[in-house]
C-alpha cells in the first residue's frame, strides 16, 4: 500500500514564512538611515575646538594627546547619538531586531579602516622620542587619519544614504591633499575635515533624514 500523504502545512504557517522571507529581503535591500546628523554636527564642533587647542601645544606628545582625546570624545558623541537613533527607530517595529541588516553592514564596513588607522598611528609614533621636547609629530599622520577615516565612511556609506559616501570621498580627497602637500598645516586640514566637513554633512543629513 502506498504511504499516506503528509498533511500539507497550514495556510497561515506558509503565509508567515512568506512574510518573513519578504521582510528579510526588503530589510537587506534597504539603506542604513540611522546616521545621526546632529551627532555629526556636535562631533564637528568638538573637532574645531581640538584643532585650535592642538595648534597651541608646545610638544609633539601634547599635540597627539589632544587629538587622541578628541578621538575618544568623537566616538562617544557620534556613537551615542547613533545608538539613540537606532533604538528610537527600532522601537517603531515591534519584535524587530535592534541592529538591522543595513546597520550591521554599515558598522562592518566602517570599523576596519578605523582600526587600521589606530594601528598605523601607534606604529608611526616612537615612544622613546615623542616624549622629548625635540620630538616631532610624523608629518604623514594628519593625512593618514583623514584618508583612512574617509575610506571607512565611503565603504560604510555604500549601505547608507547618498550623503554618507559623498562625505567619505571628501575626506579621502582632503587626506590625499594632506599627504601630497605636507607643507600645509595639519591642524588646519584636520579642522576642515573632522570639523567643517562633518558639520556641513551633519546639517544635510539632519534636514533630510532626521537628527
Amino acid at each position: 500500500m502506498a504511504a499516506p500523504l503528509r498533511d500539507p502545512p497550514a495556510l497561515h504557517d506558509r503565509a508567515l514564512q512568506d512574510l518573513s522571507f519578504i521582510r528579510r529581503t526588503m530589510e537587506g535591500a534597504s539603506s542604513f538611515t540611522d546616521v545621526p546628523g546632529w551627532g555629526l554636527v556636535a562631533v564637528g564642533v568638538s573637532a574645531i575646538g581640538a584643532a585650535a587647542l592642538a595648534s597651541r601645544q608646545p610638544t609633539a606628545a601634547a599635540w597627539i594627546g589632544v587629538w587622541l582625546v578628541e578621538a575618544v570624545v568623537g566616538v562617544a558623541i557620534g556613537g551615542g547619538a547613533m545608538w539613540r537613533k537606532i533604538r528610537r527607530n527600532a522601537s517603531r517595529v515591534p519584535g524587530g531586531p535592534l541592529l538591522s541588516v543595513p546597520a550591521r553592514k554599515f558598522l562592518f564596513g566602517f570599523w576596519p579602516a578605523i582600526l587600521a588607522g589606530a594601528v598605523i598611528t601607534f606604529a608611526l609614533i616612537d615612544p622613546g622620542t615623542i616624549m622629548l621636547a625635540s620630538g616631532e609629530v610624523p608629518r604623514a599622520l594628519p593625512g593618514l587619519w583623514l584618508l583612512l577615516f574617509g575610506v571607512g565612511v565611503l565603504t560604510a556609506g555604500a549601505f547608507s544614504v547618498r550623503a554618507v559616501p559623498l562625505m567619505g570621498g571628501a575626506f579621502m580627497l582632503l587626506g590625499a591633499v594632506a599627504l601630497l602637500f605636507r607643507g600645509l598645516s595639519g591642524d588646519l586640514l584636520l579642522g576642515l575635515g573632522f570639523g567643517l566637513l562633518q558639520i556641513g554633512f551633519g546639517f544635510w543629513i539632519a534636514r533630510r533624514h532626521g537628527g
